[in-house]
């Protein structure tokens, strides 16, 4: 039998803590092992017993989850999944987030979040194993300055006629799933600014795209953008699909275009 993977849910909401126990503790390959109201509360629960992950709200009494997320994260690195209803439509938190290393996001409504939390059983469970495996960093490694991003148009001397000369034979297409958020990032911060043209669909909600997308961009040699209809696939580019939605690749020439 597999390791069950241990859990300590931190939500100042006592019914939003009941129904993740609840949706957690149906699967067979999870355990909670504990709940806290706030981060203060949940700091002496893992000196007790450490878990393999942790479910995090962001507004919370005597420390806000951004804030724990960022301690937790530059001091003992431990799987973090958000979840909040601040998390909704890219808002800022959802970068900030991201930045400090949480591994899933998971938008919960201001209203009707336990109704919401039971209907996304399998989201919820999905999410918590994907955190599981990830492995995860000492927040200095993940904020890094960036190197200085230069324009294409400053390193080599283009045709004056760019759009009929430009040509991407080779492209790198990448499908990532619950999880892969952090894979990505390292993999695409490892990239040349001259990289081949990239496509990218990850596994993530509507809107929270363009956040992570702009997140990508500002530490990135390469340019990250959410996708959308038309977008060229360019060399030192990288396409990512919006959320819920697959991409399409359409050839015009030499060219290739993305449909999102």
């Amino acid at each position: 039998m597999s390791k069950l993977i241990k859990v300590l849910i931190i939500d100042d909401s006592a019914v939003v803590r009941q129904a993740l126990s609840e949706i957690l503790n149906s699967d067979a390959m999870i355990k909670v092992i504990g709940t806290a109201p706030d981060p203060i509360i949940a700091e002496n629960k893992i000196r007790g017993e450490r878990p393999d992950v942790i479910t995090l709200d962001v507004e919370m009494p005597r420390m806000d989850g951004l804030t724990f997320l960022k301690k937790i994260m530059a001091e003992d690195p431990i799987p973090v999944v958000m979840c909040s209803s601040l998390t909704e439509k890219g808002a800022e938190v959802t970068m900030r987030s991201l930045q400090y290393g949480a591994v899933e996001i998971i938008n919960k409504p201001k209203l009707g979040a336990k109704q919401y939390l039971e209907e996304s059983r399998i989201l919820i469970c999905d999410a918590v194993k994907a955190a599981a495996r990830a492995r995860v960093r000492r927040l200095a490694s993940l904020v890094n300055e960036p190197q200085p991003k230069y324009s294409a148009d400053v390193i080599l001397e283009r045709p004056r006629n760019l759009e009929s000369f430009q040509t991407t034979e080779k492209i790198v297409a990448i499908g990532a799933s619950t999880g892969g958020t952090e894979a990505l990032r390292i993999f695409l911060q490892g990239l040349p600014y001259d990289s081949p043209g990239l496509v990218i669909v990850q596994h993530m909600p509507q809107h929270f795209t363009k956040a992570f997308a702009k997140r990508l961009n500002g530490i990135c040699r390469i340019d990250v953008k959410e996708a959308v209809d038309g977008d060229t696939v360019l060399s030192g580019r990288a396409l990512i699909a919006p959320g819920n939605r697959h991409m399409l690749l359409k050839r015009s020439g030499s060219l290739l275009s993305a449909t999102a």
